[in-house]
């Protein structure tokens, strides 16, 4: 029988991956970089028959809330003898029990054994596991965490300027250490497509070190400064909750014990809670959000996803008032808010849009102007000022004429000097429309109150054939 069972679990809307490792002789497992609803691995665990022992980290998370410890929780509800610990980096400082890893450690589940590695450089603590048969030198995974990751590396960025190259500077001698592995051994990271903790774009979860030797060019690197350049270059801005959430994992963060259910509330009691402060949060479509809104509502379609932008512009301690068209759609953005640290969520609109509309409560509409009636403008010369609120990255491909930028995440610092006058008319526009709309919901916050929205963004403007304006430097 293998001494080594991998079950992934994979996040799209965060782009990570997540892992139950067991010992199928022994039965025992640990879960390497749990999310906070911790049913599906419990359920998965018992499925096998497995006893899950540790719920262990590779490095204190930026981009999501730790599930070690509401995983803690049911395995205690269920058993309240369980065994299950908690391993983390000792480097961590980790200011809740748990075991404190270094190199060379190792968790024993029979006769699988999981030997820890040092492997800084994501993160200053950031630590790796290796999977060995107990008497067998052959390695047989690599769970990276966020140091090796499918065609690319970790950011080193995420903790400060002041920390970036000393960071690069230990992902090379990373990189270096791993590449002495076999290149038949698989590599299992937990960032991925989708993350902004990745510097790679590629779809594919896991590789192998001979794989990763031959395509990643970090891996291709071997001059430390050349490697620094390269792993510190191109990086686009990322959330501001990651720079929130490491010191929450380290702290330990509350437990739920259970997925939040928030209640319905009429339109009279959402109006009741915005008066003491609370915020609504719209999670439909972009084309429902723009036909009509709750005045002042954050505008984050579920599937943007909802979890990166709302820890991107939603204030960390909002009293949240969500407004959805389905069970679905509500239920799968109660799991993206408390993945990511947003736990006050007071209610839902009973009824949606149209309780609010039967109501008599005023509505905020944004016209869609298609790429054909906007190059019309453009040609007469009148057309409103254009806002992309794409990254620096795609704007450097391209971009509307006469058009200027501000990233939809930088706008709630944004001053009005940047993005223009809020008694002004103002077209908005992303690449498909999504981004966009989040502009738009934010922008109606700061005053603005004749906005347009470019109807599919940038792309309709090209599949419709008209040109973009180039930096001259492209």
């Amino acid at each position: 029988m293998s001494r080594l069972h991998i079950i992934p679990f994979v996040n799209q809307t965060l782009g990570n991956s997540m892992y139950l490792v067991a010992d199928p002789a022994s039965k025992q497992a640990v879960v390497i970089d749990p999310e906070r609803d911790v049913e599906k691995f419990v359920r998965a665990a018992e499925e096998h028959g497995y006893t899950i022992l540790y719920g262990l980290e590779t490095h204190l998370h930026a981009d999501f809330v730790s599930g070690v410890h509401e995983l803690q929780a049911a395995l205690h509800a269920a058993d309240p003898a369980t065994a299950y610990q908690i391993g983390a980096s000792a480097a961590g400082n980790s200011q809740f029990p748990h075991r404190a890893l270094t190199e060379g450690d190792v968790i024993a589940l029979g006769e699988l054994e999981l030997h820890v590695v040092s492997s800084p450089g994501h993160s200053r603590e950031h630590i790796s596991f290796i999977a060995y048969t107990k008497g067998d030198p052959q390695p047989q995974a690599l769970f990276s965490g966020g140091s090796l990751i499918v065609g690319g590396t970790g950011r080193t960025d995420l903790h400060g300027e002041q920390n970036t190259i000393p960071l690069a500077r230990a992902l090379f001698a990373t990189m270096q250490k791993f590449a002495q592995l076999p290149d038949e051994l698989p590599v299992y990271p937990t960032h991925g497509a989708g993350s902004f903790c990745n510097t790679a774009a590629g779809g594919e979860r896991t590789s192998t070190i001979g794989i990763e030797r031959q395509t990643n060019p970090f891996f291709q690197i071997t001059d430390e400064d050349e490697f620094v350049r390269a792993a510190t270059s191109g990086l686009g801005n990322f959330p501001d909750y990651y720079k929130r959430l490491p010191a929450v994992n380290r702290q330990g963060p509350p437990v739920l014990a259970r997925i939040p259910q928030p209640g319905a509330q009429t339109a009279a009691q959402l109006q009741a809670e915005v008066a003491a402060g609370a915020i609504v949060l719209d999670v439909r479509e972009a084309d429902r959000f723009l036909a009509g809104h709750i005045p002042q509502a954050y505008g984050i379609p579920v599937f943007a996803p909802l979890s990166t932008w709302a820890g991107w512009v939603v204030p960390p301690d909002a009293r949240i008032i969500l407004v959805a068209d389905a069970p679905a759609e509500l239920n799968e953005a109660v799991l993206q808010l408390i993945r990511v640290g947003y736990d006050q969520i007071a209610g839902y609109l009973d009824g949606g849009i149209r309780s609010w509309k039967e109501a008599g409560l005023p509505l905020s509409q944004v016209e869609n102007v298609s790429a054909n009636t906007l190059k019309e403008w453009i040609d007469a010369q009148q057309s409103p000022p254009i806002l992309d609120v794409r990254q620096q990255h795609e704007w450097d491909t391209g971009y509307l004429p006469g058009a200027k930028l501000v990233e939809a995440g930088l706008l709630p610092a944004a001053s009005l000097e940047q993005v223009g006058s809020p008694q002004e008319p103002l077209l908005v526009h992303c690449k498909a429309g999504t981004r966009s709309t989040i502009a738009i919901s934010l922008l109606e916050r700061k005053g603005f109150t004749r906005l347009l929205a470019l109807d599919e963004g940038i792309e309709a403007w090209k599949q419709a054939g008209h040109s973009l304006q180039q930096n001259s430097l492209n």
